[in-house]
């Protein structure tokens, strides 16, 4: 199991009774990228604002792991444009580590700290004090069942307690955007929809949440829904 880290490895999602610092709106303008001559993403226009939460379907390969990590700044566009409240994500600095969190597919946790440490590095990372992201830590395994997992390191954990260790790194971060890629896909139902309802739960608190997803049943739970064909977003489906 690997021990490598994401550069800032998430910060995240709303804990407890304080959330987001504001409603925020993210925009992708005409975003288009291309890997060695192949195109990923093909002028993608979406708009996403606090409060809302978006599924983002499609096939696999279809770019929804491009443009989530394009939307959280980690990856840079080859042309159009990603804006948080209207400024480019760049001019954010650091503060865009607070704003913006996401749950990573491949979870990118440290092997060798513990599920706590994890997200006790990932806060203080945003500036936050470590006495301050060890609470916060604790409140947010909390919330996706893990309270007794938090001094276990992470190579103790089954791949499914790792995913939701992921997802409370998410949350712990109290992002103004949240961005969820496939955050259930490792969970048996009940732990499934623990770590679903917390994700969503951000929304009420004020955030912006995009849900990546293969679960018919996930994304039924969301406000709309953002479809992704070999790169480009078809029509959004307004969801029941």
């Amino acid at each position: 199991m690997s021990s490598a880290a994401s550069p800032v490895p998430g910060g995240t999602g709303a804990v407890g009774p304080a959330g987001p610092t504001g409603a925020a709106e993210l925009r992708g303008e005409a975003v288009t990228l291309s890997r060695d001559g192949l195109t990923i993403l093909r002028g993608v226009d979406l708009t996403l604002r606090g409060g809302e939460r978006v599924a983002l379907t499609g096939p696999s390969g279809s770019g929804k792991t491009t443009l989530m990590s394009v939307l959280a700044g980690l990856a840079e566009p080859d042309g159009g444009r990603v804006s948080l409240d209207g400024r480019p994500l760049a001019e954010h600095g650091l503060a865009l580590r607070r704003r913006v969190g996401i749950v990573f597919q491949g979870y990118a946790l440290v092997a060798l700290l513990t599920a706590a440490e994890n997200i006790e590095l990932a806060l203080v990372a945003t500036g936050l004090t470590p006495a301050e992201a060890a609470v916060r830590a604790r409140e947010a395994l909390a919330l996706v069942g893990l309270d007794d997992r938090a001094d276990h390191l992470v190579e103790e954990l089954s791949g499914g307690q790792q995913q939701r260790v992921a997802v409370a790194r998410a949350l712990a971060g109290r992002p103004d955007v949240l961005l969820a890629d496939e955050p259930t896909a490792e969970q048996d139902p009940a732990h499934a929809a623990l770590a679903l309802d917390a994700i969503l739960a951000a929304a009420d608190r004020g955030a912006a949440v995009l849900l990546a997803t293969h679960d018919a049943l996930v994304a039924q739970r969301c406000d709309r829904r953002l479809h992704l064909v070999d790169g480009a977003l078809a029509a959004p489906e307004q969801l029941a």
